[in-house]
């Protein structure tokens, strides 16, 4: 489901070519030179609008020095965290927060080539509101409002306080650790109930959250520059798989997380997150390992977004982080004003793709977990391997015994097991050119090599390695076949080679 997710909302219209804020000072009867005092009295009020609901909520209004607490140890939702245990706040809200922070905003110069004050686009501090609040829906959660125009807005939800609560609604029981589930007596409704989180109408919501803290959006609208534009700035969508307690997922953790960290390459991250690495691709994979006091950390970033892997108690979480949904891609018609077909095009950040940020994080999710699935606990690798060091008779013919380590075996597996054969599997020409870097161009060595390979794929057929695509020329990689290949891989990889180092 949906973990962290953190919607802005920007007035557009504003920034609606050059000249659209001098248009919106205009409606509002302020000249160029005033407007210092316009946006610093726009300032004051929207403050004396949070120290006023504040008041009325009998909640504090506190003014920190600096963008955080972090000089007393503390972030900002953790100290709003503190008020809300200490206050015993269930409902409502629980603390305003303001505090100096950077932002981009508008600012009146003189241009010297024109004679004239324009308004231009320009950096600086400003002071932020953050309004914390126990949403009766969404649970813990903050918006955040900047003072000085274009009033910016940002909202942060957690996917599971909103589950939290929908199964208190409906009675469900579970058991909380942090911000994970251990527990959940009825683990199918609640997973129905998660996806649906996907498919709220937004705009809704987050329009009523900025009308509660910005009491300027009635005099924007009725000057004809709207409302705002919500985009989803930052997603994660998160897959749990709740383990009986901390000693069963702590047996299998190490080899999880080894593998995680040494045997999925640039390629098999990219088709995790459904993308091919190709020339054009402009940008850079990485994978680091992160030790942390609760536990075990690894993470595959490409570009601004990533794919982790960790553990949170009993609970193991792989997690697909979006913060530039460009990456993907998402099937819908073209804006403008010819209409056309629907088409898959680059996904952009509106809130009208959400189902779509859920389903492509939840697909790389599943595509993990599957590639994870090879792993098997080294004792348990044994017993098949022993059954394939052996000839096996299929269909009334003898298929020869595999030789796991030696080199022609080897590059068998390693070429199968490619990333970018993971979602829709191969074909005998793919293997060839993994096999082979350079084909050469004779037909007859062509067809040679082609019938070499289409033996290897039925001795690997026969071994249950692999599986035919009924009705194609696909093949896939079994289950059993991941474990072992991989096993053998990973041997022959890390323990082999690890060893005779230590030897020598």
């Amino acid at each position: 489901m949906f973990d962290r997710m953190i919607f802005r909302g920007h007035l557009t219209k504003l920034y609606c070519g050059e000249g659209a804020f001098e248009v919106f000072l205009w409606r509002q009867g302020v000249l160029l030179k005033d407007f210092g005092p316009y946006v610093k009295a726009a300032t004051l009020g929207l403050k004396a609008h949070a120290q006023q609901a504040a008041a009325a909520a009998g909640r504090p209004y506190l003014y920190l020095a600096g963008a955080s607490t972090k000089g007393s140890g503390h972030s900002k939702e953790e100290l709003a965290r503190q008020i809300a245990a200490r206050d015993g706040i269930t409902e409502g809200l629980i603390c305003v927060l303001a505090t100096l922070e950077p932002c981009s905003s508008f600012e009146v110069r003189a241009d010297h080539e024109s004679q004239r004050l324009r308004v231009v686009h320009a950096f600086r501090k400003c002071l932020h509101l953050y309004y914390y609040l126990m949403d009766r829906e969404f649970g813990f959660m903050h918006v955040r409002l900047q003072s000085w125009f274009p009033l910016q807005i940002q909202l942060y939800i957690n996917g599971r306080e909103w589950l939290g609560r929908q199964l208190d609604k409906r009675g469900i029981a579970y058991e909380r650790y942090e911000n994970s589930f251990r527990w959940i007596a009825d683990g199918e409704q609640a997973e129905r109930i998660a996806e649906r989180m996907a498919h709220r109408r937004w705009p809704r919501v987050l329009d009523a959250f900025a009308r509660m803290v910005n009491p300027l959006l009635p005099s924007i609208r009725e000057a004809c520059f709207g409302g705002y534009y919500w985009v989803l700035e930052q997603a994660e969508i998160a897959t749990d798989l709740m383990f009986r307690d901390r000693e069963s997922l702590g047996r299998i953790m190490p080899e999880l997380f080894d593998h995680a960290l040494r045997s999925f390459s640039a390629e098999d991250v990219m088709k995790f997150l459904g993308r091919k690495l190709h020339g054009s691709f402009q940008g850079e994979l990485t994978t680091d390992d992160k030790r942390r006091p609760e536990g075990r950390r690894v993470k595959h970033r490409m570009k601004r977004n990533s794919l982790k892997l960790y553990d949170k108690y009993s609970v193991l979480r792989v997690e697909t982080t979006i913060n530039n949904p460009r990456e993907f891609k998402v099937f819908r018609r073209p804006s403008g004003p010819e209409q056309s077909e629907r088409r898959w095009m680059p996904m952009g950040k509106g809130v009208a793709n959400t189902w779509r940020y859920f389903q492509v994080g939840a697909q790389a999710n599943l595509r993990y977990l599957e590639a994870l699935g090879r792993v098997t606990v080294k004792g348990d690798v044994i017993q098949e391997l022993d059954r394939v060091c052996r000839s096996v008779l299929k269909d009334g013919k003898r298929h020869a015994k595999l030789n796991p380590l030696s080199q022609r075996e080897i590059a068998l597996f390693r070429a199968v097991l490619a990333g970018e054969h993971l979602i829709n599997g191969f074909r005998n020409r793919d293997i060839c050119r993994r096999l082979v870097r350079r084909l050469n161009s004779d037909p007859i060595h062509r067809r040679r090599l082609c019938a070499q390979v289409s033996r290897l794929l039925g001795k690997l057929r026969a071994h249950g390695l692999l599986t035919k695509v009924r009705n194609s020329y696909l093949y896939r990689v079994t289950a059993s076949g991941h474990r072992l290949m991989s096993a053998c891989l990973e041997f022959h990889d890390v323990t082999f080679a690890e060893g005779f180092l230590q030897a020598a």
